[in-house]
């Protein structure tokens, strides 16, 4: 079974146990108000029964959106992600299962200048989707736009830039300008560690590009996500700052904490150079970062001096 055919399994697996609970639900609802009923007196019977239809109506309206929305998000998937016979011979899939707790080396990481990540990448949603709208797709609701996002959109792998993850609410392709964007990012994460005394890790992609209905199924779970998100453009991805990748055994190791930091020191960087909008999220311990078009200025110094 191949990875499109294993996630489409998946999600028909999820589709029939959410039936099932909700099945499961209705016959305890209705068992209840037939509980509840008197035959002596009809008048709350008939207002019951009429109640237990609305309900019902309703149920299989909801579950029929469900199941044609679900359908179309199974098609697009199905087009953007075809069997990926490469992925088994990739060499850069190889990593350790965790990250080396033990004997870690201390690492010298530059401070930020909002003193913190969280105050330091707070870049609004506005800010976001605007450089989004300039150089990403439209938003795939179906097939037809899926089609033509097809066009400009690239395809990225696990290399030795990042590592990345298995995605479940998001498909692994990007506008040109970011997919540069994220190789550029990790490309200097691994440099800049290389010359502050080593250690062979990378950079964890934990989301990518994701269609209306993913976000519709992915707002069930994380209350950061919003329907207006710059993911639907294909401009953005979230790089993790709570896992690393560790390539090899044999060190230097160093601890998730100073990853996280120097991190952080590199895509302050990129942003400050105008490539890029970041934000820290702390719920799903990521950098939210989205690509700027090309030639953008600088963003204004915010923690500026005023004297």
């Amino acid at each position: 079974m191949n990875r499109r055919q294993a996630h489409i399994v998946f999600n028909i697996i999820m589709c029939m146990l959410a039936a099932a609970i909700l099945f499961g639900v209705g016959r305890c609802a209705t068992a209840s108000a037939e509980s509840s009923e008197s035959p002596e007196n009809p008048e709350a019977a008939e207002a019951a029964e009429t109640s237990r239809a609305a309900t019902t109506g309703a149920a299989e309206a909801t579950a029929a959106a469900d199941s044609a929305e679900h359908t179309e998000s199974y098609r697009i998937l199905a087009l953007l992600t075809p069997p990926d016979t490469a992925a088994a011979r990739n060499p850069h899939s190889a990593r350790l299962d965790s990250m080396p707790g033990r004997d870690c080396v201390k690492l010298r990481v530059t401070p930020l200048p909002g003193g913190t990540l969280r105050r330091t990448f707070s870049d609004s949603n506005c800010l976001h989707l605007q450089a989004a709208a300039l150089i990403g797709i439209e938003p795939m609701t179906g097939l037809r736009s899926a089609w033509r996002a097809g066009e400009r959109l690239a395809r990225i792998h696990t290399c030795e830039d990042f590592y990345l993850d298995n995605l479940t609410h998001s498909v692994p392709y990007l506008v040109p300008e970011a997919r540069q964007l994220l190789h550029d990012i990790g490309r200097a994460f691994r440099d800049t560690l290389a010359a502050r005394g080593g250690g062979d890790y990378r950079v964890k992609v934990t989301s990518v590009l994701r269609t209306p209905a993913l976000v519709k199924q992915l707002r069930r779970r994380n209350r950061n996500s919003v329907d207006s998100s710059a993911h639907l453009y294909g401009t953005t991805f979230d790089l993790s700052y709570s896992e690393f990748i560790c390539n090899r055994h044999g060190g230097p190791y160093r601890t998730q904490e100073d990853l996280k930091n120097l991190l952080g020191e590199i895509v302050w960087e990129f942003r400050s150079r105008g490539r890029c909008w970041v934000v820290y999220e702390r719920r799903q311990s990521c950098f939210h970062i989205t690509a700027r078009p090309a030639g953008s200025p600088p963003p204004p110094d915010q923690f500026a001096r005023k004297n």
